[in-house]
């Protein structure tokens, strides 16, 4: 039996992943539960799968009693979740708070399925220096790199000439630069392919989601900028690949779904049967691939630069997009407000290396009500 402690537990991955549990309920056992708020979806969670500990953001008045189960309400509650008793802890919890779940979890030297791109990009560098000295498997969730985790035979320190990234497109991936002017938000969450939380499906319109994803890389598979490639790929059945030395390539392929990275994040190298449906290659069609053009998305060519400059860029391109993306989900800027604003924010920035969790949180917090002040104005 695999316990699990559960860190985003009704988001898209959290949700998904409780999905991967109901239907393997002999493998799997949650013992932590960790969500935004407080509400019957959480308590009806709480109630089905009994875990030691469950915690909400929400406050609440009375106390919340069951047997068997601590409850923890407020901000930081979620921490409470990163518990011994698990064997493998999931940190999908969205943006740069998942930071501090990671670096407790490494604490514990359990395994980490990481479905959190943010705690990556904005403190990869200490992360994996962490899970290296603690003896630490760090397991991706992302679909991408999942796929390049599983062509590198689960080796992450396997030799390989260029890992390659594949990308949908996003929602606006045929609409022309003045055609996305005065775009919406609810334009942006229809995504083609995936259905995801609200967050990463703007990110993946605007294309900050495959910059962040190719900071990811860096830090998962110790790779250089030059070996990180990037095609679009409209179909999202390949889900990234792996060049080698002799130029063979190696692909992982599956229909649209993120159950089969979080059910291999919990039980690799073994697999275990899904719900996602085998692939018929003479019903599949064509599958389509194209050069990802410089200008065509500014935020990647901005968080990709970020990657590059590296002293505390990608942090604040993080921190500054969280804004960014929120104000636009709420109908306070423009679509194309996002870019402007994160290159605004980007400039004026000098560089900053960290020596702490605390120096990183400083600067967070400063970027945030920077970015704040950048709209208002």
């Amino acid at each position: 039996m695999i316990k699990i402690g559960l860190i985003g537990g009704l988001g898209s991955i959290g949700k998904q992943t409780l999905n991967v549990v109901r239907r393997h309920s002999d493998k799997f056992k949650i013992v932590s539960l960790a969500t935004g708020r407080a509400t019957k979806e959480f308590f009806d969670a709480v109630n089905e799968f009994s875990p030691m500990v469950a915690t909400a953001e929400s406050l609440l008045e009375n106390p919340i009693k069951k047997e068997g189960t601590d409850f923890y309400f407020g901000r930081d509650a979620y921490l409470n979740a990163v518990i011994k008793e698990a064997d493998v802890l999931i940190i999908s919890v969205v943006g740069f708070i998942g930071l501090k779940a990671v670096l407790k979890g490494l604490e514990t030297n359990k395994r980490i399925a990481l479905a959190n791109k943010e705690c990556l990009v904005c403190g990869g560098d200490i992360i994996m220096k962490k899970a290296k000295e603690n003896g630490v498997t760090i397991i991706p969730i992302d679909s991408e790199h999942s796929a390049i985790f599983q062509a590198l035979s689960f080796d992450v320190n396997r030799k390989y000439k260029n890992l390659i990234l594949t990308a949908s497109g996003g929602a606006f991936r045929d609409k022309s630069r003045e055609e996305l002017v005065g775009v919406k938000a609810k334009d942006a969450l229809k995504h083609p392919n995936w259905d995801m939380g609200a967050k990463i499906t703007i990110d993946s319109a605007t294309m900050v989601n495959k910059g962040f994803e190719f900071i990811e890389a860096k830090h998962l598979f110790n790779a250089k900028n030059d070996q990180i490639k990037v095609v679009l790929h409209r179909e999202s059945i390949i889900h990234s690949m792996v060049e080698f030395e002799d130029n063979a390539i190696l692909a992982q392929l599956s229909y649209p779904s993120m159950e089969i990275p979080i059910s291999l994040a919990l039980t690799y190298p073994e697999r275990v049967t899904g719900d996602v449906g085998s692939l018929d290659f003479t019903k599949l069609g064509t599958l389509t691939f194209e050069e990802l053009k410089e200008g065509r998305y500014p935020c990647f060519d901005i968080v990709k630069l970020c990657a590059e400059y590296g002293r505390g860029y990608p942090l604040v391109v993080n921190a500054s997009n969280e804004v960014l993306v929120k104000a636009f989900l709420e109908d306070k800027i423009a679509f194309l407000d996002i870019e402007k604003y994160l290159k605004k924010t980007i400039d004026s920035f000098s560089g900053k290396n960290f020596s702490s969790f605390e120096e990183m949180e400083e600067l967070d917090l400063l970027i945030r009500e920077k970015t704040t002040k950048i709209i208002e104005a």
